[in-house]
């Protein structure tokens, strides 16, 4: 069977065309890979706008402070929907067999990552490009997660050896701020709202690399879209849970398309007030600066897909040495049912 066919039409013609009843309270556990980051918002922005309380379903959102412990839960039984990087269901499909776990992509929620590589104000050294960071120490949010895939990718781009740079975990939001700003790092990967918190304290710290605009993707990946924050879950999850996926993926639809339609601050009104910490109006000013990264209609593009490969690639050679058919680890089918 084609992984990536999950015959909604078994569900009946009503279910593709209109929303026919459910049992109430169909439960997901639905694992983040840090909740406060603008990347996962949209994850949050469904469960405060109610509209997984409308499509009957019983949605617990757990928190980790990044894609790869939010990753190693579902793999340990104990979430079953990941909101994570794409990059996981490439990373896992290139395992060994026996090891191998298929997931698959069924809600593209950004068009870009929104991922900055940023120098700390106290790096040890001067830093001005890529090529500078031999000898230092770059912050992810996690060892193994696709921040770190990110920036092993812009190591490779700019020819510097992999072990000439120390990765270290440093998580978001504010604990990564303070590693940079105290110089424990040298530089890291940063996402809003904690990225524009540094700009907006030290406009001159410099960035080798801005992924949240069309132009800066473009200048990075040199494609048009990089699919990033994702759904994912297992293949045969899905497959036993055809209605929950569904519907999981039309409140999703509907939250892209409400986030469309409202400004940058009526969706901060939205968000918990934990998520905005002491400063409103800047988390105000980080999310319309983060507005263009969220896809308006939650598909999965095969160039994207094919990109994503290509630069994990560059961190697993199972990724860039394995024949993988890339169609297999998402579908837009269930974005396109409705």
């Amino acid at each position: 069977m084609d992984r990536r066919r999950f015959t909604l039409a078994s569900l009946g013609a009503a279910t593709a065309c209109t929303r026919k009843p459910a049992p109430q309270g169909l439960r997901v556990r639905l694992a983040i890979g840090g909740a406060a980051q603008l990347v996962y918002l949209p994850t949050t922005l469904a469960d405060r706008l109610g509209f997984y309380r409308e499509e009957s379903l019983d949605v617990t959102l757990q928190d980790f402070p990044g894609g790869s412990k939010a990753l190693q839960a579902l793999l340990g039984g104990s979430a079953d929907v990941v909101s994570g990087f794409f990059d996981h269901t490439i990373q896992m499909a290139a395992l060994p067999p026996g090891e191998a776990r298929h997931l698959t992509a069924f809600v593209n929620m950004l068009q870009y990552p929104g991922l900055a590589l940023v120098v700390s104000p106290k790096a040890k050294k001067p830093v001005r490009r890529i090529e500078d960071l031999t000898g230092t120490t770059v912050g992810v949010t996690a060892p193994g997660s696709s921040t770190h895939f990110f920036v092993n990718y812009l190591l490779a781009k700019a020819s510097v050896a992999v072990a000439d740079v120390s990765i270290t975990g440093i998580g978001h939001g504010a604990s990564a701020l303070a590693a940079l700003e105290s110089g424990r790092v040298d530089a890291a990967i940063m996402t809003d709202p904690g990225l524009s918190e540094l700009l907006d304290r030290d406009p001159k710290v410099t960035r080798l690399a801005d992924t949240r605009t069309a132009a800066g993707v473009r200048e990075v990946f040199g494609v048009a879209q990089y699919p990033a924050s994702v759904l994912y879950a297992p293949s045969d999850w899905i497959r036993r849970n055809l209605e929950v996926t569904h519907r999981l993926a039309r409140a999703m639809k509907r939250t892209l398309a409400w986030i469309v339609g409202h400004t940058a601050e009526q969706i901060a009104a939205k968000m918990p007030p934990e998520y905005q910490g002491p400063n409103p109006a800047l988390y105000r000013e980080a999310l319309f600066a983060s507005m263009p990264i969220f896809n308006p209609n939650g598909a999965l593009s095969l160039e994207g897909a094919e990109t994503v490969k290509k630069v994990l690639g560059y961190s697993i050679p199972a990724v860039r040495d394995m024949p993988l058919d890339i169609k297999l680890t998402f579908t837009n089918e269930f974005i396109d049912a409705d």
